[in-house]
């Protein structure tokens, strides 16, 4: 049973996301303190103020997570707004097709840019101002196991970077904070509209729940990870897939 997170301080980045938005919803019902940061400004203005129209609890920023200044300026804001930080989830992220073929180094970097550098930029910030016994809970994905699909060699990369990146942090964060990931499998959001429209059949096939996930699934694990219900839990990566990856 997840445990209630009253008066606990998320910043939560990709906010105005599928997934992103599902965990600001759950998080938020089990009594959260929330900074959502998204480079849709306007979107996450949306969502904050339809969880929280008297901005107490929920707050909102526009965010490039691939700029550290941005990164200061998420944590700067929380703090001045909420005095500490007890959970950080990192969920930005995009997901852009290109034949590695043709793949620029333009196109390499800005996915590396977005989906691990600032993975780092805001853990790296954010740190110092956890309090103790607060997470980190990063967004990994099938692809950090077992490659990503055709023409996304950049994203998949990126997501086994998190991995490490993940195991790396708890060893060295441990016990002060303690930092897991969640690998989730395919989840219907807008961000793989077009990949399930010319893969989906074949994705489906190799999952054993015989449907895709949803954005509340992956929400629920993350509130699991940063509730004290996961309190021995460090390292670790909870797999939110349907049963499509089972490691080995």
């Amino acid at each position: 049973m997840v445990s209630s997170l009253v008066d606990q301080v998320v910043i939560l980045t990709g906010a105005a996301g599928g997934m992103g938005s599902a965990i600001a919803r759950t998080l938020h019902r089990i009594g959260a303190r929330i900074l959502l940061a998204d480079h849709n400004e306007d979107a996450t203005s949306r969502l904050s103020s339809s969880l929280d129209p008297t901005g107490e609890r929920v707050i909102s920023i526009g965010y490039d997570a691939s700029k550290s200044s941005d990164a200061e300026a998420v944590v700067s804001t929380c703090i001045a707004h909420f005095g500490h930080i007890d959970h950080v989830v990192p969920a930005a992220a995009i997901f852009e097709g290109q034949p590695f073929a043709t793949m620029t180094d333009t196109q390499w970097r800005r996915t590396m840019s977005v989906n691990l550098d600032g993975v780092f930029y805001i853990c790296r910030r954010s740190t110092p101002h956890i309090r103790p016994g607060g997470t980190i809970v990063t967004i990994a994905g099938s692809a950090a196991h077992e490659g990503c699909s055709p023409e996304h060699a950049h994203y998949g990369a990126s997501k086994g970077g998190i991995l490490a990146f993940t195991k790396s942090l708890a060893r060295e964060l441990s016990p002060g904070i303690r930092v897991n990931a969640i690998s989730p499998g395919t989840i219907v959001t807008p961000m793989v509209e077009e990949v399930l429209l010319q893969n989906g059949d074949k994705f489906l096939s190799n999952t054993p729940a015989g449907r895709f996930g949803t954005g509340e699934e992956v929400a629920n694990a993350v509130a699991f990870l940063c509730s004290s219900a996961s309190s021995y839990i460090m390292g670790q990566t909870i797999h939110v897939n349907g049963g499509s990856y089972m490691g080995g």
